[in-house]
């Protein structure tokens, strides 16, 4: 069944539903708007005025006219010679987001491309045929020029799609030869489009959407994993208490802590008090780090909301008032900004969780050093805490920000840039980590807990732990670590 897509503001769980859906079409109003714009552009060049993009070379270019016969030839130049990215494709994934919020700008009817245009993104999106685009080359301002070129080279009939097979492994083909097999013809663009195509900070985006459906997984993941870790170390339920958070008076807070009770909930190895009166602070204040990465990232959604819709090339054609201005939507700095601190709250989701393995792991609170079968003789998983304590120090160098970076390009007229493809980037790299380490705390409450004679957990952590161990059991004696840490990654992964 088709989504239709509207133009104009999505929400995030509109965006999700329209990326998982198998097929998407354009409503009447996405389409009058394309070819109302397009008209207004046409009009435009007839008049002869001179117009950045349209009529004129590019950046530091710009004062350079170029003639009527020359506009199509303008337009599929600046896809080829802007088309410069190295590095390893980005995944099929996140290209799949690119191309997705490519159309929610176009559609907004701001841009002046042809209909068919559009049309044949759609058709690749529908198709599941996924430009190949390498990751490196993008400064974040004038948007994600090298990225998107590779994007829309397939619309020449150049460059390389890739399809998923029916085994799940993708194949990578020459998009000449993905055309003709399917009988579509090169689109010839008109003035502008090639500009309007490569501006825009569509990869920024989709690095935020797609790193940010991991964050919210792992959000999640981590309450439960943190709720084992309690368990093994006997903590105490009193900082979880509501009332507690509701005078921090902050929402994630509160979140946070409530999802720690609902995991709780049932649990008979919760006592009001001990012998120790205070958890660590990895124990303790799970909500106060949590909720500010619950916050976060509630922040990085309705950033995502304003922008894979956003109108974000240049210039700007307003057919309603017969203007044409060139300004600065694609400067990435409000995505880049958001991505920095993503950086930050994925990499305490894992500094934490590395904290707590520690605890663990210390011989105290009647669980055996390094939880050892025999302690001395065995090293148990001590060396899992070093593994997770690289990945914890990786995490912070990339969490350092990207964008308070910037460097000259185009000959010093685009003289500050966001960095926020870099961001975006380290942004993927930092959530793979938090991840493995997360693992690693999973792994290690599991051993804890197999040193409780009855760890009286919820309903809810029984069936968690119990999923867990179905692929990683617990062992007897020391064994290779790095296999079950592999598994332990595996069943997090969303």
């Amino acid at each position: 069944m088709d989504h239709r897509l509207d133009p104009g503001p999505q929400s995030w769980a509109q965006l999700k539903s329209l990326y998982a859906a198998p097929s998407i079409s354009l409503s009447e109003e996405a389409k009058e708007n394309v070819i109302r714009a397009h008209d207004f552009l046409m009009d435009v060049v007839a008049s002869g005025r001179t117009v950045y993009g349209v009529n004129t070379g590019f950046g530091q270019l710009a004062h350079v006219r170029v003639g009527e016969d020359e506009l199509h030839q303008l337009q599929e130049n600046i896809i080829r010679s802007h088309a410069a990215g190295l590095g390893e494709p980005l995944p099929p994934d996140i290209v799949r987001w690119m191309l997705l919020f490519k159309v929610c700008g176009l559609i907004r009817g701001h841009s002046g491309v042809q209909p068919q245009t559009v049309n044949r993104l759609v058709d690749f999106y529908n198709a599941g045929l996924l430009p190949v685009v390498p990751r490196q080359g993008s400064l974040g301002a004038s948007g994600d020029l090298a990225p998107l070129s590779h994007m829309c080279l397939p619309l020449l009939g150049e460059g390389e799609l890739m399809e998923q097979m029916g085994d799940g492994q993708w194949k990578t083909r020459p998009a000449s030869e993905v055309l003709q097999e399917r009988g579509w013809s090169p689109i010839a663009l008109g003035p502008k489009e090639g500009l309007a195509l490569i501006n825009g900070t569509q990869m920024m985006s989709a690095l935020l959407a797609y790193s940010l459906q991991d964050l919210e997984h792992l959000w999640d993941e981590a309450h439960g994993i943190a709720s084992l870790s309690l368990a093994a170390f006997e903590g105490l339920v009193s900082p979880f208490h509501p009332a507690v958070h509701r005078l921090r008076q902050h929402v994630g807070q509160e979140e946070s802590a409530a999802a720690m009770r609902k995991w709780l909930d049932g649990a008979a190895f919760l006592r009001e008090t001990h012998e120790w009166v205070q958890d660590p602070y990895s124990f303790r204040c799970i909500p106060q780090v949590y909720g500010a990465v619950r916050t976060a990232i509630d922040r990085g959604i309705e950033t995502l909301e304003g922008e894979s819709t956003a109108v974000t090339d240049n210039p700007i054609l307003l057919p309603e008032t017969g203007e044409v201005i060139s300004a600065g939507n694609f400067h990435g700095e409000p995505l880049a900004v958001i991505l920095d601190h993503l950086k930050v709250v994925a990499s305490e989701l894992g500094t934490m969780s590395e904290r707590r393995i520690y605890k663990l792991l210390s011989g105290t609170r009647g669980l055996p050093p390094f939880l050892a079968t025999n302690p001395g003789l065995d090293s148990g998983l001590m060396i899992v805490q070093y593994t997770a304590a690289s990945v914890v120090a990786r995490n912070k160098m990339r969490a350092m920000p990207a964008s308070v970076d910037t460097i000259d390009s185009s000959n010093g007229q685009e003289d500050h840039v966001s960095m926020g493809a870099n961001s975006g980037l380290q942004l993927l790299a930092v959530v793979e980590g938090a991840q493995e380490v997360l693992a690693c705390e999973l792994l290690t409450a599991s051993q804890a807990l197999h040193f409780r004679f009855a760890p009286g957990l919820s309903p809810m952590q029984n069936a968690y732990l119990a999923r867990f161990r179905a692929a990683v059991p617990p062992q007897e004696g020391d064994v290779e670590q790095s296999s079950r840490m592999k598994l332990a990654i595996r069943i997090l992964q969303r």
